[in-house]
């Protein structure tokens, strides 16, 4: 953006804040923490603001669930920060249902998402309401970790076993060029519409990553994973 500032015209730009890392150190009680506090909030704005050199951020999200945060302190915060003009928007990170209803009850308008792990390995947002509830707002979650982590490639589990072979037989039906693709599609296929997160920083892995929007598994293929996953059939 420095080079060329135009280009922040064609971006959004999304942030966190609310992990403060403690290094280790001899000798040092301290340890790594979550906050929410209004204080820490609008310093991490302004830093991110500065290290980015921008005038603004599109969406700023509460990276964890912070069990000291105060709805009310943080939502006055959001609105001092949307009036300044430094952020548009606001949203959270990992929170479950209850926590993200609790800070939504506070706010007069919508949080723009909730960003959470959904991959063939871990379908705890599947389980436990996440999903459904951002479907009934019309919110779409942003989706973290769908190759989880590595773990779809090197895991040396029958879990993982399964899935990898599940996603290669639906990847030569589908025509898809690898089993990452089909990881993606699984994910797209979802109705509250996910935002899918890219990891990677190699441009054709990102290619490849985009190539999976063109992928539309049936309803039977999608739930074949689920399968391979859970290691049993539906009931």
């Amino acid at each position: 953006m420095k080079l060329e500032p135009s280009v922040r015209d064609s971006i959004e730009i999304v942030t966190k804040c609310g992990i403060v890392p403690v290094p280790p150190k001899p000798g040092n009680p301290q340890v790594s923490h979550y906050n929410s506090s209004r204080q820490h909030i609008l310093d991490s704005v302004d830093l991110s603001l500065s290290r980015m050199g921008i005038e603004h951020i599109d969406v700023l999200l509460i990276h964890r669930p912070d069990w000291l945060m105060n709805a009310d302190e943080v939502v006055e915060t959001f609105d001092a920060l949307k009036a300044s003009g430094k952020v548009s928007h606001f949203g959270v990170s990992n929170f479950t249902p209850p926590q993200l209803a609790l800070l939504q009850s506070r706010m007069p308008e919508l949080l723009v998402t909730n960003q959470v792990e959904i991959n063939p390995f871990n379908m705890g947002v599947l389980d436990d309401g996440s999903l459904d509830m951002l479907q009934q707002a019309r919110v779409k979650p942003m989706a973290w970790s769908i190759l989880a982590g590595g773990r779809l490639f090197n895991e040396d589990s029958e879990q993982a076993a399964r899935i990898r072979h599940t996603l290669q037989e639906i990847a030569d039906e589908v025509g898809a060029q690898s089993i990452e693709q089909v990881a993606y599609a699984w994910v797209l296929k979802l109705p509250c519409e996910p935002v899918a997160l890219l990891g990677s920083g190699k441009i054709e892995r990102v290619k490849q990553a985009v190539e999976s929007a063109k992928i539309t598994l049936t309803h039977e293929q999608w739930y074949r994973v689920w399968v391979a996953s859970k290691g049993h059939g539906v009931a």
